[in-house]
């Protein structure tokens, strides 16, 4: 007996919701990793607020891990748990040693646009397979991350010069 045998889930058109999950999840990974060395390694003007923000946004990242893995695992994939494995798969690319605030915002910014068009596309790939569920988790993130894409472009931008 398996889960997929309960959901009312087409398994072949789910394989390609499965197979877009593992490639999210290995970005997820990535991220919450190069999040983790922005909040260690932050220094300068902003430290304060930044330390604090990145702490936030890597656990939300490290929630959303594990909600993407098991819902892997509930659509009777096996989620990936090597980080080289992760590497191989993910477009999202390690950065090392990023102490300045703005250049941690760019990265930022830059991984979001990436997933949010991941998460969009995952979401396409979730109706055409009748799977409320993912779209609605991907729906879910993506509400999430475009307001904390407002939010960090109103921080980076400065709008008292003159």
């Amino acid at each position: 007996m398996k889960t997929m045998d309960f959901l009312h889930l087409n398994e072949q058109k789910v394989a390609d919701v499965v197979s877009a999950l593992h490639r999210l999840l290995a970005d997820f990974q990535v991220y919450y990793t190069n999040l983790r060395g922005m909040h260690w390694n932050i220094k300068g003007h902003g430290f304060f607020v930044l330390h604090e923000k990145f702490e936030n946004m890597y656990d939300d990242t490290a929630a959303k891990v594990d909600e993407i893995a098991e819902r892997i695992l509930m659509l009777g994939g096996t989620p990936e748990n090597k980080f080289s494995k992760y590497l191989e798969i993910a477009e999202v690319k390690e950065v090392d040693n990023v102490t300045c605030g703005h250049e941690a915002i760019e990265n930022i910014l830059a991984t979001c646009k990436h997933l949010i068009s991941k998460e969009r596309k995952l979401i396409g790939l979730a109706n055409e397979a009748g799977d409320d569920v993912t779209a609605d988790m991907m729906t879910g993130y993506l509400k999430e991350q475009e307001k904390m894409v407002w939010m960090l472009v109103a921080f980076s931008t400065c709008s008292c010069e003159k």
